[in-house]
């Protein structure tokens, strides 16, 4: 039996009426009954819904948030984080006034906005947050990420764009089918690195852990596991990595994925 399943959330967990289903949070709770540790893999932060679902699923262990900037125990509050490089929000925000686009500022445990508007209201109740917007400079802690949201026609150009010293994670949601979320981090950050962290946290070999996924950002993660599985709504590329695949998140593929991990 495996040692850890690490699970996305967006088209993995979560479906396209932002709930899980319950079948799904049967087959999870049963895995970690059996010793199993279950690590959210997720893009979102550590705020909301994502909080929720990583203190459900495993509220003693390590859990990555952010694409891996964000390396997080829910039950000790420890960190792994990694701060962006010097310099690199400040030009960030001012590309995102110079063009007018939203760029989304994050810390371990709180986030703000470059602007407000329609946009940053549909993700915050995505996230699961009331909407209150604020300012990127009225953050205290350490800023590890940040995020362009856009439309889904603009995702080419602005991953065109240059990002010197940083990596750009290109993420969906089925709940906001019309919208790219593509995450800033420094370079070399990325689930796979984080799920090496978790996974030596815990004393295990890579053979041991599965990744389960569907969007680009979680191919980083699958090359690293003994077990990369495909949401049947994954992307073409996630696919192509995958070892195994299973259903779309809406007819409960994710508990197909841990039933098989019970069998390996």
């Amino acid at each position: 039996m495996l040692g850890l399943i690490c699970v996305d959330v967006d088209g993995t967990l979560v479906g396209s009426g932002n709930v899980v289903r319950d079948d799904v949070w049967a087959a999870l709770a049963d895995a970690r009954a059996r010793g199993v540790r279950i690590a959210l893999c997720s893009g979102r932060p550590a705020l909301g819904n994502a909080l929720a679902y990583a203190l459900r699923l495993d509220g003693d262990g390590w859990h990555v948030f952010q694409n891996g900037a964000s390396i997080v125990n829910v039950g000790s509050h420890e960190s792994l984080s990694e701060p962006m490089p010097d310099g690199s929000v400040a030009s960030l925000l001012g590309h995102a006034h110079a063009v007018n686009r939203l760029l989304e500022v994050y810390t371990d445990t709180e986030f703000a906005i470059s602007q407000p508007g329609i946009l940053a209201e549909r993700h915050a109740a995505l996230l699961g947050l009331p909407y209150e917007p604020r300012s990127p400079e009225s953050l205290d802690g350490t800023v590890v990420r940040a995020q362009w949201v856009v439309p889904l026609a603009e995702q080419e150009q602005v991953m065109a764009e240059p990002h010197d010293g940083l990596a750009l994670h290109p993420a969906g949601s089925p709940a906001m089918p019309d919208t790219m979320f593509i995450s800033i981090t420094k370079a070399g950050i990325g689930k796979g690195v984080a799920i090496r962290k978790v996974a030596q946290r815990y004393g295990l070999d890579m053979e041991r852990v599965m990744m389960v996924g569907d969007g680009e950002n979680d191919i980083a993660a699958m090359n690293v596991v003994g077990h990369p599985v495909a949401m049947g709504n994954a992307v073409a590329a996630a696919v192509s990595a995958s070892r195994y695949r299973v259903g779309h998140v809406d007819a409960g593929g994710l508990r197909e994925a841990v039933e098989l991990a019970l069998t390996l």
